[in-house]
C-alpha cells in the first residue's frame, strides 16, 4: 500500500461507533481531507468482528488499513474487541486507534496493555473532533509505514 502516491487506491478505514452523531462527524472531516478514504462502520463489538472475519453479511468485507474503536459499545464492547484484534494473529497488525469520550486512567492504561496503537479522547467541540479525525489520517497514512 503506497499511500504517499498520487495513484494510490483508497484506504480502508473501519470505524466502530455506536453514535450515529460521532459516525457523522468523522464522515464530514474524512470528506474534507485530500486521502481517498473508505469508511466503513459497525455500530457494536459483535458486527465490528463480524466484519473483521469476514461473517455473514461481511463476507466480502475489505481488511481495513485501520480501526477507530470506541471503547464504550453495545453487547461487546470495545475492550473485548480489542483484545480479540491483538490476540488474533491474522488481525493484530490492523493498527487500532482508541477515540473514545472515557478520560479514566484505568481505560488508558488497559487499552494499551491491550495493545492500543494510541488512545484519544474525543472532545465535545466539533472543530476539535474534526481535526482529530484529520490528524489520525494524516499520521496513520502520510507519515507511518503500514505493512502490506
Amino acid at each position: 500500500m503506497k499511500i504517499n502516491d498520487l495513484n494510490a487506491s483508497p484506504v480502508d478505514i473501519l470505524l466502530v461507533e455506536d453514535n450515529p452523531g460521532d459516525v457523522q462527524l468523522t464522515k464530514e472531516a474524512l470528506a474534507e481531507t485530500k486521502i481517498l478514504a473508505n469508511l466503513y462502520t459497525a455500530e457494536n463489538g459483535v458486527e465490528a468482528l463480524k466484519f473483521l472475519h469476514k461473517k455473514g453479511e461481511y463476507k466480502n468485507s475489505p481488511r481495513p488499513d485501520i480501526i477507530i474503536l470506541d471503547l464504550n459499545l453495545p453487547l461487546k464492547d470495545g475492550r473485548e474487541v480489542l483484545e480479540e484484534i491483538k490476540t488474533d494473529e491474522d488481525l493484530k497488525r490492523i493498527p487500532v486507534v482508541i477515540l473514545t469520550s472515557s478520560k479514566a486512567e484505568e481505560d488508558i492504561v488497559k487499552s494499551y496493555n491491550l495493545h492500543a496503537n494510541c488512545f484519544i479522547t474525543k472532545p465535545l467541540d466539533f472543530d476539535q473532533f474534526t481535526q482529530i479525525v484529520q490528524s489520525i489520517e494524516q499520521f496513520w497514512f502520510t507519515i507511518v509505514k503500514l505493512p502490506d
